[in-house]
């Protein structure tokens, strides 16, 4: 059984005229025991589709299943086994860090002791003083303490590093590693290309309310190529024929294209013997790629799916 099987999901606010169509026939599915990727640009529908998972919104239409059960009628069943920590945490103000991880971990029948030390630890963060003086990233510490410091079968994380420092950020990948590893499944929903890459074994894109492709990183290769902006003696031609190079375009004089990352040191050779007298490479923003390969489609454009099961 799939940890999550969403099928055609809609959600309309409003009524009439003044309604808005949040999700308009949604796919996803996640796989139990997977790290699942969830992108897409802000106003796309990804938190909408999350508070439906969580019970907290009820769906115009289509269906939803969280490790079989019905978000809408079995909340209380579904969030025992169920981790949250959303990009924007709010607290109690007068209550202290400690205070709000046992009471979070505590719904879920109390954290591991030592785990919740070692978190503490880790995620250096003072559990002593009152919320009212956390900063951003020290209130999303909290709640991700609170999720990782008792066991669950399913961790939503929407946008949970917000605010962090890189190696905070690094200390998160850690964990969600070591609770893949114990079974548990997680769906992570995030702007950070590059943190989906190293964590995510699927990736769905949605835009709209709908699902554009949904499949594994290596069969959505276009994610994962680099951006090249290249002076050089070479021929456009020359180079737009090299393997692993696509979408090439000249602007101000320079060479733009992307390619593929297995196929980056036969590019940069041909380029050195050529000569190279300005070069600048980069990983796409998630923002470019969705101007790019998403911006175009008409939003009735129908979903489009890599590797069916």
């Amino acid at each position: 059984m799939d940890a999550i099987e969403v099928l055609g999901l809609v959600k309309v606010f409003g009524r009439g005229r003044s309604s808005t169509r949040a999700l308009d026939g949604l796919d996803l599915t996640v796989r139990t025991g997977e790290v699942h990727g969830f992108l897409g640009p802000n106003g796309a529908g990804k938190s909408t589709t999350i508070r439906v998972l969580l019970g907290q919104l009820r769906s115009s239409g289509g269906s939803a299943s969280v490790f079989g059960r019905n978000p809408w009628d079995d909340s209380v069943a579904i969030h025992r086994d169920l981790a949250y920590v959303p990009g924007d945490v709010s607290l109690w103000p007068n209550l202290s860090g400690g205070e709000i991880i046992d009471l979070l971990t505590r719904l879920r029948g109390g954290a591991d002791a030592a785990l919740r030390t070692r978190l503490l630890g880790d995620f250096q963060l003072d559990p002593t003083k009152k919320a009212r003086s956390y900063s951003k990233g020290n209130r999303q510490k909290v709640a991700l303490i609170a999720a990782f410091a008792r066991r669950a079968e399913l961790y939503v994380f929407d946008e949970p590093t917000s605010g962090l420092d890189p190696v905070m950020e690094s200390v998160f990948r850690a964990e969600v590693e070591r609770v893949t590893r114990d079974g548990a499944t997680v769906l992570l929903s995030s702007h950070i290309l590059s943190e989906v890459e190293q964590l995510c074994e699927r990736v769905t894109i949605i835009r709209a309310g709908r699902t554009v492709e949904s499949g594994t990183l290596a069969s959505l290769r276009h994610l994962t190529r680099t951006s090249f902006h290249v002076g050089t003696a070479a021929a456009a031609d020359d180079i737009a024929r090299l393997p692993g190079v696509h979408d090439l375009a000249t602007e101000a004089g320079q060479l733009v294209f992307d390619v593929d990352t297995d196929s980056m040191t036969g590019v940069l050779a041909a380029l050195t013997a050529a000569g190279i007298t300005s070069l600048t490479v980069t990983p796409p923003s998630l923002e470019e790629l969705f101007l790019r390969h998403y911006g175009d489609p008409k939003p009735d454009a129908p979903a489009v799916p890599v590797d069916a099961r």
